[in-house]
């Protein structure tokens, strides 16, 4: 079940959706039946159904959030052998069936922070769901409030961001327009350096339209402007050619994706050792860890201390599709071996290699 914003794979800007992506496909690849219960406008080449022909606008409304996912729960009653039903809403799991014979394991993931309010949310949604947490920081963040299934980092389609070579003089910034993503700090390092900067971003919210006009439009040059929800492939040209990733970060991030699909292309990243920042950047290796702006304005100067095929290989070996999709399957097989009789436990446990169980994701 995927939030109600945002196509899968998402136009432009959706980082939650971009995961559930690479999640089904990923799943898919390893020989499961994946039905996504998304917006009409999504592609992601699954079975799909869907309540809302057109995207949610605008974002977090409760009243739709909570039609869709109550349509999601039962369109899912109505496919056969569901072994599990993995929820990347918010509400769903407040609304979903409680548990008892016939209703398959629920699985949660929470793709924001851990606060007093998610805390208190997700505590109750952990009364139903086994939850996941993205990185280990953001586990921690839960202050044992909230009962940790498992941690289970992002994965990157590595087909799509391909190994680049480089070679550019200019710094890309990807995210948000917010200060949380530190856009104003990229501006400011990238300017100390001497390097050109190219944004890429979002600026759909009021509050985000206000910070870029008070923030960041004050010391951009007359000729420079972000490109607002630009498209993939251009995100990914320019970031293969980049001489590295901007990353500045004012907040925990609970992962960060824009870092993984950055080492994915092999270009090196400048970040704050912040959030999940530290479990994605090895400093000195893959990127550097910086505290303060001068710090990243001399981390500038260091990038081509970084070998790019290193980062490469790391986002092959720890950030890809096929490691996401396995983690989560072996987390789905531990849920039905639990909640199954005998019988359905080995059509779940040979479908991870083929067979032919059913696995609900999305």
């Amino acid at each position: 079940m995927a939030p109600p914003w945002i196509p899968v794979p998402p136009p432009s800007y959706g980082g939650t959706e971009s995961v559930v992506d690479n999640l089904a496909r990923g799943l898919t690849a390893r020989g499961h039946d994946v039905t996504l219960f998304t917006v009409g406008t999504s592609t992601v080449p699954v079975e799909r159904r869907s309540w809302f022909d057109e995207p949610v606008a605008p974002m977090g409304l409760s009243i739709p959030e909570a039609v869709h996912v109550l349509a999601a729960h039962t369109e899912l009653a109505e496919v056969a052998d569901v072994d599990v039903i993995h929820d990347h809403t918010v509400l769903g799991p407040l609304l979903a069936p409680a548990a008892g014979p016939g209703v398959p394991p629920l699985v949660t993931t929470n793709h924001g922070v851990y606060n007093a309010a998610t805390r208190l949310l997700f505590g109750r949604a952990a009364e139903r769901a086994s939850v996941v947490a993205i990185s280990a920081d953001q586990a921690r963040r839960a202050e044992g409030r909230v009962p940790i299934a498992r941690v289970i980092h992002h994965g990157v389609d590595t087909d799509t961001y391909r190994a680049g070579s480089g070679g550019g003089e200019h710094l890309v910034f990807v995210g948000r327009m917010s200060p949380e993503k530190g856009v104003d700090r990229a501006v400011r390092i990238a300017r100390a350096a001497g390097r050109p900067l190219r944004i890429f971003s979002k600026m759909r919210d009021e509050t985000e339209v206000d910070y870029y006009e008070s923030h960041v439009r004050p010391l951009l040059a007359a000729d420079e402007r972000p490109l607002f929800e630009a498209g993939l492939d251009e995100r990914v040209q320019c970031l293969q050619t980049a001489a590295g990733l901007l990353n500045p970060i004012a907040w925990p991030e609970p992962f960060g994706l824009v870092m993984a699909e950055s080492l994915a292309v092999g270009t090196p990243v400048i970040t704050w050792p912040l959030g999940a920042a530290p479990e994605i950047i090895t400093h000195g290796r893959t990127g550097f860890l910086c505290a303060t702006e001068d710090a990243a304005v001399r981390a500038v100067t260091r990038l081509p201390e970084i070998d790019r095929a290193v980062c490469r290989a790391e986002a092959e070996e720890r950030f890809s599709v096929a490691r996401m999709a396995a983690d989560h399957e072996d987390l789905y097989a531990c849920l039905v071996a639990r909640s199954r009789q005998p019988s359905r436990r080995n059509v779940a446990v040979t479908g991870a290699h083929g067979g032919t169980a059913t696995s609900m994701a999305g």
